[in-house]
């Protein structure tokens, strides 16, 4: 098990655990989001591949409409 930081909430999830499997434990609809690990922001194409590593930042922002 790993420890990862997600949106200021510490997570332990399983060596090898994806950014994507990360969103399905959490119960995140992917849609509207965007998500930077450690500042850097990761394209929706990369969630299945990019793997958490322990103490990663995950930061995810939910777009919401406003005027």
């Amino acid at each position: 098990m790993i420890s990862v930081n997600v949106n200021n909430l510490t997570k332990k999830v399983a060596n090898g655990t994806t950014l994507e499997s990360l969103l399905h434990s959490l119960n995140q609809n992917e849609d509207g989001i965007a998500i930077a690990i450690n500042n850097h922001i990761i394209t929706k194409s990369e969630w299945k591949l990019t793997q958490l590593v322990n103490n990663d930042n995950v930061l995810i922002i939910q777009a919401t409409q406003g005027g």
